[in-house]
């Protein structure tokens, strides 16, 4: 079911969202629509259950990978979204950082083109990147209960 879940996106302590910054400046048109067609047809349909499937894992402590491989053609004919056979050739290889939260909300924490730099190296330096990002959202959250608390 399309839309169960929502997705959101981390802001760091300046307002800035680096994963909209990212999908804005560095992914081409045929990545940004492979993206948006993967959280829209998997990601927000599925949430966390994506990692029972080829499109994620589960990191630990909370943090969650999401997987795309596949052109938004590719994807929108694999969930019946289209006509047509699916258009090859383009090589989409993305990953997104996420972590559920709250009545279905999947909170995005970072991203990269794996295909630009498969290296072990990079992966672990977006997962490093991702987990802090969570510890200030954590922080946040833990501050605004106690906050709601003491009101």
């Amino acid at each position: 079911m399309p839309g169960a879940f929502t997705v959101e996106f981390f802001e760091d302590d300046d307002g800035r969202c680096p994963v909209t910054e990212w999908m804005e400046k560095e992914l081409d048109d045929t990545q940004l629509a492979a993206l948006l067609e993967a959280f829209a047809l998997m990601l927000e349909a599925r949430g966390v259950d994506v990692c029972a499937t080829e499109w994620g894992r589960p990191l630990g402590d909370g943090l969650f990978e999401f997987r795309v491989r596949h052109t938004a053609e590719e994807i929108a004919h694999m969930f019946g979204e289209a006509s047509d056979e699916a258009k090859t050739g383009a090589k989409v290889l993305l990953r997104v950082f996420f972590h559920p939260y709250g009545a279905k909300l999947l909170l995005l924490l970072g991203g990269y083109d794996k295909g630009e730099d498969p290296s072990e190296k990079r992966q672990a330096r977006e997962i490093k990147r991702a987990r802090k990002r969570l510890v200030v959202f954590q922080q946040r959250q833990a501050r605004d209960r106690k906050r709601r608390r003491q009101g």
